[in-house]
């Protein structure tokens, strides 16, 4: 029945006896650096507490502690345990303290590190790995998702056996290709997938690897890039979202100088994500940008609205931290800057504050650029704003200028002249 049953001793007698109990400072320690709340702190001791007794008494010749037997644990006994004793049941608070047990029981050397796998696959793609990064200089984002689907392809033909570029033909790799573009809910999304397999054969054939046929067995779905108009927030909406900044309530200041970074300056939410205290001078009014998407450093003059709304963050609601980034994470583990994922959060829930429909934190970015071209700005000027390497790509925003599509418009056939 997954019963464990109560003596006169105490959990925590038990426990130390147990071969965890010796870690259990070292537990608390690691969670204490992360300041993790002593609330939480105490539940997770709760749950590694009831893991231990449930391994003690239910595994007495089992004492190697991995994730397979906390998988057990999991899956088997916490669905049906009738343990005595107050010991809430709940799966996710045991998996992330048991998680972090193991952190901490490999960091004292008490259980083996996992070993990284060494399929010839994987030594491939940590070698095509280092040629993204230090040859084409190509993003994290960019070599984890090239990484992602060339994996899947030599995963699919070569197994855990050695890799044999020649083995691969191009009918191979054009059933490869249909069966990723069935994960994509739109023909054009598949992009990335050509782009990543012809990027990986152009690093083989730099190896001096013959790959006939390979880089063009596939094409580029249709994409008609300036067929739609890019989204933004018309004027009312730009003073609904404003005008719902400055409320009271947990992370709000954050939320309000986050809004303000990508409403008034065009960032990007990794953009934001990376700011750090010594990227602002604010003597100057300016704001340093660094490892942007253009690989370069860019100054952008910091208007006083957004400067303000930092500030405010930074003196009424930051948590004291060692950590240089501007936005930092207010829950545990704290110390932490804050990812772009939180900065995505965060403006759609500000959307959501304003009664806008809407969640894409990108539109911001768009919504900055048809405010530049409605109050007079060329496109050269918006480019330069949004620090775009090629003017091509701010083509699309020529779209929104009605301004200028006026005076280039041709009379309709048959209107009075």
């Amino acid at each position: 029945m997954g019963i464990v049953r109560r003596s006169h001793r105490t959990d925590m007698d038990r426990f130390s006896d147990g071969p965890i109990g010796p870690y259990v400072d070292a537990f608390k320690q690691y969670l204490s650096q992360r300041r993790y709340a002593a609330k939480t702190v105490a539940t997770y001791l709760r749950c590694i507490t009831h893991f231990a007794r449930w391994a003690r008494f239910g595994h007495r010749r089992r004492q190697r502690i991995d994730e397979g037997l906390i998988a057990e644990f999991l899956d088997k006994h916490l669905p049906q345990c009738e343990c005595a004793g107050a010991i809430r049941h709940d799966r996710g608070d045991h998996s992330a303290a048991l998680g972090h047990l193991l952190v901490v029981l490999r960091a004292q050397g008490v259980i083996a590190v996992i070993a990284d796998s060494a399929t010839p696959v994987d030594e491939e793609l940590r070698r095509y790995g280092e040629y993204m990064a230090h040859v084409r200089g190509l993003a994290p984002k960019t070599r984890s998702m090239a990484l992602r689907i060339v994996g899947r392809l030599l995963t699919a033909h070569f197994g855990e056996g050695a890799v044999d570029i020649a083995a691969i033909n191009p009918e191979h790799v054009r059933r490869f290709f249909a069966g990723q573009a069935k994960l994509y809910s739109k023909p054009a999304n598949a992009g990335p997938v050509v782009a990543s397999l012809r990027g990986y054969f152009r690093y083989r054939a730099s190896l001096g690897n013959l790959v006939p046929g390979l880089i063009g067995a596939v094409s580029y779905p249709a994409n008609w890039s300036l067929s739609s108009l890019p989204k933004s927030l018309t004027a009312e909406e730009v003073e609904r979202l404003i005008g719902s900044l400055g409320q009271r309530g947990r992370s709000m200041r954050r939320a309000d100088a986050i809004v303000r970074c990508a409403l008034d300056l065009g960032l990007r939410s990794g953009e934001i994500a990376r700011l750090s205290l010594d990227d602002i001078d604010w003597q100057a009014g300016t704001l340093i940008l660094r490892h942007t998407k253009g690989r370069r450093e860019d100054v952008l003059p910091l208007p006083v609205a957004t400067g303000e709304a930092i500030a405010a963050y930074l003196e009424q609601e930051r948590p004291r931290t060692s950590n240089r980034a501007v936005f930092v994470r207010h829950v545990a583990p704290r110390d932490q800057a804050a990812g772009a994922d939180l900065v995505r959060k965060t403006i759609r829930q500000a959307f959501a504050r304003a009664g806008l429909p809407y969640t894409r934190s990108h539109l911001l970015r768009h919504t900055m650029a048809n405010r530049l071209l409605a109050g007079g700005s060329s496109l050269k000027e918006v480019a330069d704003v949004l620090r775009h390497r090629s003017l091509n790509t701010t083509l699309i925003y020529a779209k929104l200028d009605s301004r200028k599509l006026v005076e280039v418009a041709l009379p309709w056939p048959g209107s009075a002249a």
